[in-house]
């Protein structure tokens, strides 16, 4: 009842029909592929930015503890100079009564 020639066109474009779907599986196969790798990478990438920025947040952090140290350390050197003014004062002062104290001893000999 079929045609023999459109009949062969028919297998023919079954045929063809059946790689073409072979061949879109495939390709969709390796499409998932390609996107879990983009995914697997995608994730590393914001697995490393996310370290990077905690390790650029850690030395602010180190920075800003030096810095607050090194204030204090001026502070309590600039402290240190202080009493270091007021002991030589203090030791002057006591210098002098002793002078005095001296000179009064050695007059109260020799009278």
């Amino acid at each position: 009842i079929l045609d023999p020639d459109l009949s062969q066109q028919t297998t023919e474009l079954k045929d063809e029909c059946r790689d073409f779907v072979n061949k879109i599986g495939h390709f969709q196969k390796v499409v998932g592929g390609l996107i879990e790798l983009v995914d697997e990478l995608a994730k590393e990438t914001e697995n490393e930015k996310m370290k990077a920025i905690g390790a650029r947040n850690l030395l602010k952090s180190i920075a800003k503890q030096r810095e607050a140290q090194q204030q204090q350390l001026y502070a309590l050197i600039a402290e240190k100079k202080m009493q270091l003014e007021r002991y030589r004062i203090e030791y002057d002062a006591l210098c002098k009564v002793e002078a005095e104290q001296n000179e009064f001893i050695d007059q109260f000999i020799l009278q």
